[in-house]
Parts: structure tokens; C-alpha cells; sequence
């Protein structure tokens, strides 16, 4: 078995004047969970189909399993949800496998079966009954020993499925490695906070103090704070506590993917002029991209 079910070098993809994809190098461990994370245009379904052999980049490799992607056998490993899907509504799940591995030359009994899984903005447009039947779904696959490649905007998810992920914006990676390798490397600096009752109004103007709070993601009672350098997280506390708030929850945490995404992609991605990050990716709010 390769160390490697995806080993992309160098790839770039071009549309007329426009760069989909940039001297892109990642690589999707065997066996793994593996999210492609970015905000809407970012280049991930151009990569997605790249790695498919649907189109093929202007410069760089792919191999999948160790072999070239445009391979006609590897196809035969692949299993992919693309993000537009049509489906024959009267006909049973297994028989439209069937059906579309043996339009593709695939023997209909391997249909159900390939080493490496696609999806496309999987968790779009789904319920949360059907979206926790597909997370089930995608860790009996690693159980299986399957690898699995998904793209996203729904950094919970990723943080909670994903043994490595890629943050890409404007064609280009940002950062790659295993959760909890980008997790620690950016540092213990964030804070969780949880009140008790209406305690925002007594904290509001604390949470504008530069010199204590860098940034701080209001979800109405919970809260994740970045400290601003050199504050001191003590201070922050007896000052939350003497405004009256009832404090439920304070601890140093790390931060979140969705933290780390919208502070490294974030401002890159406004809108010029724009007061709000406009990216389109949200904790729990799906897109396209």
C-alpha cells in the first residue's frame, strides 16, 4: 500500500486570464480523512476535478495510489459525489451505482466498493438527520481502511471529521497539515467563554478593550476570545466577573478551525469596502466553491 492515496506537486490550473489553482502541493494520506477547506471560488472542485482526471492541469503531477491520475485503471478505485447531483429518484441506491460503474467500464459488483472517496460539498442543502447519516457514513469508511476527501464550509465538521485538512483561497494554499498540528501551532491564546443569563450587556464594552481582547466571536452566551499580546488572561476574568456576569465557563482552549480559517484567509477575501468578512463560510453554514 502507498503512503500516499493523493500526491499532488506543483499543479496549477488557468482559465483564459484566470489562475483556478497555483503551484498547489498537497498530499492526502492513505487511509485518512482529509478536508479541502476554502471560501466560494477558492479553487477546490477545480482541484477536485483534477484529481479525477475531468480536467487536466496546465503544469504539475497528480498520482493517486502511486499511479498518474489520467491512469484509466485508477478509475476504477475511485468512488465521487460531485456537488451537482442527479440522481434517478425511482431507482434503488445500489442499482444506480451499478449503472453508472459499468457506464464507466467498472465492474458492477465494485461499485459499492473503491478505495478512494470524493465528495464535493457533501453536507450541502442536507437536514441534520441526513448529515449525521453521512458523517456516519464517512468514519465506517476510514474504518474500512478507505481514504476520503471531502470539501467544505463547514469548519465544525472538518474539525470534527477530518485527520488532516487544506485551507485554499484564491487558488493557493494557506496552510495544510493534521488538525491538531495547525491547532498547536497557532497557540493557546483563546479563551472560552460561557455565561449564565444576559450577560453580554456587562461584558460588551470589556470585550472592546484592545489592550485584553484581540477578537472575539460572539455566538450570544458563548463566546471565543483571542487575547490580545501580552494580556493577561487573569485580568480578563476578574474583570467579566466584577462587571456582574455569571460566569458558567472560562478555559484556555485552542482555536478553532473556523478561528484559524478567518484568521488567516479572512482579509484576504473581504469585499473592498466591506465592513464584515464576506467570504461565505461560516461554523454551520454551507456554500459553494
Amino acid at each position: 500500500m502507498t503512503e500516499y492515496a493523493i500526491d499532488i506537486v506543483n499543479v496549477t490550473k488557468r482559465y483564459a486570464e484566470h489562475t483556478a489553482v497555483r503551484d498547489l502541493t498537497l498530499r492526502v494520506p492513505t487511509g485518512s480523512v482529509y478536508g479541502l477547506l476554502g471560501p466560494n471560488g477558492a479553487g477546490k472542485t477545480t482541484t477536485i476535478r483534477m484529481i479525477l482526471n475531468i480536467i487536466a492541469p496546465d503544469s504539475g503531477m497528480i498520482h493517486i495510489f502511486g499511479r498518474p491520475s489520467n491512469d484509466p485503471k485508477i478509475t476504477e478505485r475511485l468512488g465521487y459525489l460531485p456537488e451537482e447531483r442527479g440522481l434517478y429518484r425511482k431507482m434503488q441506491v445500489r442499482r444506480v451505482l451499478k449503472f453508472l460503474a459499468e457506464l464507466k467500464g467498472v465492474k458492477g459488483k465494485d461499485a459499492d466498493r473503491p478505495d478512494l472517496v470524493i465528495l464535493d460539498e457533501p453536507f450541502s442543502g442536507l437536514d441534520p438527520i441526513n448529515a449525521q447519516a453521512l458523517k456516519d457514513t464517512v468514519v465506517e469508511l476510514k474504518k474500512r481502511g478507505k481514504t476520503v476527501i471531502f470539501s467544505t464550509h463547514l469548519m465544525d465538521n472538518a474539525e470534527r471529521l477530518c485527520d488532516s485538512v487544506c485551507i485554499i483561497a484564491r487558488g493557493e494554499k494557506v496552510l495544510d497539515g493534521t488538525v491538531t498540528g495547525v491547532k498547536e501551532e497557532h497557540g493557546q491564546r483563546n479563551i472560552a467563554l460561557a455565561l449564565d443569563g444576559d450577560g453580554m450587556a456587562g461584558i460588551a464594552s470589556i470585550l472592546r478593550d484592545s489592550s485584553l481582547v484581540k477578537r472575539a466571536d460572539d455566538s450570544n452566551r458563548f463566546f471565543e476570545i483571542e487575547l490580545a499580546p501580552g494580556a493577561d488572561p487573569q485580568v480578563l476574568l476578574r474583570r467579566i466577573v466584577e462587571s456582574g456576569a455569571a460566569v458558567q465557563r472560562f478555559e484556555m482552549i485552542q482555536p478553532s478551525l473556523l478561528e484559524i480559517f478567518l484568521k488567516k484567509v479572512g482579509a484576504s477575501v473581504r469585499e473592498p469596502g466591506a465592513e464584515a468578512w464576506s467570504g461565505g463560510v461560516e461554523e454551520g453554514m454551507a456554500g459553494h466553491g
